[in-house]
């Protein structure tokens, strides 16, 4: 243990050992998990295990590709330093919360300042003729209004759209937000992306006008919870575009469809149907609001987290947690060799999810722009030039180039899963390699299943899609035999293989 590293986690609760029964069996999202829909988000269980099991209290974990920030989170709560990277702006912001959130008084507190200044001028916006009633949905068909919705405590009311109610919508037609960084689009059909997609045409006017209005209303509050409202606001955002579908025809549970039109959700992709949903802003920002706030009532244990500005400051033990924004290849450049006991990441799954792409709508909302050029993924997007030769190479090289950090008794762990042969071929020196330290310093030793938590948003809902990943599991060929004990442990998870993933049923050959 580096020295000084235990006084940093004087924050920590006492946690239960997580049981391999929750690692293969993982249960859904809940607190501060549950806060962001954050792509591709894996459960916790999995990640908790293998870091209680690889590593010691006081030992490094790292995570290259950050995503949702769940391993940041899990190796704090286990008295572990970390180290993280992500390229992805909003993933790094929202792996900031997960390992140093605000206090909740301190957020309360910023939510009433926010109510004083904007709530009742959002609200007017969607007021009904006697100005008192406020709609909460308005229900379009391309550009004409079908109808004015109050939901009140569950309670729905249908209103034919009146004179006044177009009249005020009409008021805000023209709004083009003056606080929202304009986002930056790609061709990509998949994703019905384009580059002339431009933020009206994803929301109305009155959406930007009040997007404005609390964006505003967040720089007024302490730089100390900036963050954390700024991420409820992406949160909240997709449910104020015109992305929100109208679902029609959902089957009952007696096999009967039903004529009702319930709200849909924005999920993946860039799509706005013709029959679409504007949901009162306040609202959607409220739900978010008091769902982080419901996630911090009891106080959280990380949040006197020890933020490093350095690397360094972690692998010294002076600070428990770095967090840094930019590719993970060249991030790696700074950390020492053999330092790291346990890399554990979720990477980029080829074009299941175009990060990026996809996060861009969230990253405008911040102000903030990514690299696209140096994102590993394979994109649509032929301007972009991510092909899957390009992916493979950059994913080979990272494996190479992480080796060098992993202590001689450490370990790496990759979840990923492809339907593609051909994306397996990443593995594939590894999966073959002889163990000798002339060919390949890591060596694979087996895998066990990872199971997308319930009611996740899993990273591909398309007809036969994959609702699981691999926890692939590499060590360093120059380990000692001591490491046996760690992967005794391993091999009691359901599922756990020591050969290479079996492809016949999961991939399509392609």
């Amino acid at each position: 243990m580096p020295p000084g590293t235990q006084q940093c986690f004087d924050f920590l609760r006492e946690r239960s050992e997580m049981a391999t029964t929750a690692v293969a069996a993982p249960s859904g999202y809940t607190g501060l998990y549950a806060f962001h829909k954050y792509w591709g988000k894996k459960p916790h269980e999995p990640i908790a295990f293998a870091i209680e099991q690889l590593t010691q209290e006081g030992q490094v974990v790292l995570d290259p590709f950050l995503g949702s920030g769940t391993a940041a989170r899990e190796a704090l709560l286990r008295s572990r330093a970390f180290v993280g990277f992500d390229i992805n702006p909003v993933a790094v912001e929202l792996s900031h919360l997960l390992i140093k959130p605000p206090s909740n008084n301190l957020l309360r507190e910023a939510i009433k300042q926010i109510e004083h200044c904007v709530k009742e001028i959002i609200l007017d916006s969607y007021a009904l003729e006697d100005n008192e009633t406020k709609a909460t949905h308005y229900l379009w068909d391309g550009d004409t209004l079908k109808s004015v919705w109050v939901v009140n405590h569950r309670k729905r009311t249908e209103l034919q759209p009146t004179a006044h109610d177009l009249a005020l919508s009409a008021s805000f037609a023209g709004y083009k937000s003056t606080r929202v960084r304009p986002p930056r689009f790609f061709t990509n059909a998949r994703i019905n992306a384009a580059p002339g997609l431009t933020l009206s045409d994803l929301m109305t006017g009155r959406a930007q006008r009040n997007l404005d209005l609390l964006i505003d209303a967040i720089r007024r509050c302490p730089d100390e919870v900036q963050h954390a409202l700024n991420l409820c606001l992406t949160a909240a955002s997709g449910q104020m575009t015109k992305m929100v579908f109208a679902v029609t025809g959902r089957g009952k549970t007696n096999g009967e469809k039903s004529s009702k039109i319930e709200v849909g959700s924005w999920v993946i992709g860039y799509w706005r149907p013709q029959l679409h949903f504007e949901v009162n802003v306040w609202n959607c920002f409220e739900r978010r609001l008091k769902k982080l706030a419901s996630a911090l009532k009891a106080g959280d244990p990380l949040s006197s987290t020890l933020l490093a500005s350095d690397i360094s400051e972690v692998i010294t033990g002076k600070s428990t947690a770095y967090i840094g924004r930019g590719d993970c290849r060249s991030l790696l450049k700074s950390i020492p060799d053999s330092s790291v006991h346990l890399v554990i990441t979720d990477p980029p799954h080829s074009d299941r999810v175009p990060y990026l792409e996809l996060s861009e709508f969230w990253n405008s909302l911040l102000g903030v722009e990514p690299d696209f050029s140096a994102e590993i993924v394979i994109s649509n997007a032929r301007e972009r030039s991510k092909s899957v030769k390009s992916y493979i190479e950059a994913m080979r090289g990272f494996l190479r180039d992480v080796t060098r950090v992993i202590h001689p008794e450490g370990f790496l762990v990759v979840l990923f899963n492809s339907r593609k042969k051909k994306e397996w071929d990443i593995f594939r020196p590894w999966f073959d390699a002889p163990h000798s330290e002339d060919k390949e310093p890591l060596r694979y030793v087996g895998h066990f299943p990872c199971t997308y938590s319930a009611g996740s948003v899993v990273q591909d809902n398309r007809k036969g899609g994959l609702k699981s990943d691999h926890a692939l599991v590499f060590d360093r060929i120059d380990k000692p035999s001591s490491n046996e004990r760690h992967l005794s442990i391993l091999s009691r998870i359901p599922g756990w293989s020591s050969q290479p993933p079996s492809l016949s049923t999961e991939a399509d050959g392609k």
